[in-house]
């Protein structure tokens, strides 16, 4: 025992400013995610608020055990908000995959430096843009009296449409517009992992005749095939969580848009807002933390037995 502790302190002291270095970090998440993991406790409870805090609340709120997930999935909304949450998720991700895969191989093949940073920089702007401030870009394209598209509309002779209130359009709104925010963002680590393939790779090739579309295929994209696992699994561990900002803003929360703009998270926050029954929130939110993790623990098994160099752990 002795000599354990004694090797743990030499470690200590040996890597002690990689250890000060993630210090803040480790304190971060001790107190804003291993400490409030504990109230997950107050899904299992009928939670009451008591005017002496939050523990008070906890200790005389009375256990209900599984009731408050036995009316999440017994609502005729269960189905809903869980198809729309994956459905939504698993576009985004392909979508996402597919754009920031290619916008960092053509950004790879300039040669202008100087273009490169101008059009990392553009595309990485919209990502710093909150959903809210997005939201009035978006009305301001959308409005069905004073919006851009319905004026053009009318000049071509055509009915303007009343977008707030039609919901066939905005899955595909909503696909467009998340792909326009992140794509600056997804693209970085794929061109950083685009420019460090060795370039006698390409000289192979290109002594072999091969064309730009071969070499990207043959060489390109296999070599960036790990990092695309380890992206792809994490991604996937969040597939239970959609993008509240944009469900709840960007439509502005219209109710004749429910059917498509209505998720796990907008459903949470509505549940909140219209009933304040912590409980029902609470249930709703670990069952989504809880199919994430089995998610992301299955998906790293499949790659683990496929490619276990490309697994995440």
């Amino acid at each position: 025992m002795g000599n354990k502790l004694k090797k743990t302190w030499s470690d200590i002291v040996r890597y002690k400013a990689l250890i000060l270095m993630a210090l803040p970090g480790m304190i971060w998440f001790i107190f804003f995610f291993y400490i409030p993991v504990m109230a997950n406790v107050v899904a299992f409870k009928d939670f009451r608020i008591s005017p002496d805090g939050f523990f008070a609340s906890l200790k005389q709120s009375p256990w209900v055990g599984f009731e408050n997930f036995k009316f999440l999935f017994s609502s005729s909304d269960a189905w809903l908000i869980t198809r729309n949450t994956l459905v939504y998720n698993i576009v985004f991700l392909a979508f996402n995959l597919f754009f920031a895969i290619a916008f960092a191989i053509i950004m790879s093949e300039l040669r202008n430096k100087r273009a490169v940073k101008v059009y990392h920089t553009m595309s990485l702007l919209p990502y710093f843009l909150s959903w809210v401030v997005i939201s009035y870009f978006v009305y301001a394209f959308l409005s069905p009296d004073k919006g851009i598209i319905n004026h053009l509309l009318l000049s071509n002779g055509k009915t303007p449409i009343n977008w707030y209130a039609d919901p066939k359009w905005w899955p595909l709104i909503f696909v467009i517009l998340n792909v326009w925010k992140s794509l600056g963002y997804n693209s970085i680590i794929y061109y950083a992992s685009v420019m460090g393939i060795d370039p006698t790779y390409y000289e192979a090739a290109m002594v072999d005749g091969a064309s730009k579309w071969q070499q990207i295929k043959n060489v390109t994209i296999p070599q960036i095939i790990p990092m695309m696992s380890v992206l792809l699994i994490l991604n996937i561990g969040g597939i239970f969580r959609a993008d509240f900002g944009m469900f709840y803003s960007v439509p502005m929360n219209s109710g004749a848009l429910y059917q498509v703009t209505s998720v796990l998270d907008t459903y949470i926050y509505n549940g909140m807002t219209a009933t304040g029954d912590i409980g029902m929130s609470a249930a709703a939110s670990l069952y989504q933390s809880v199919v994430g993790s089995t998610l992301l623990l299955g998906t790293n098994a499949i790659v683990r037995k496929l490619d276990p160099d490309a697994a995440l752990f």
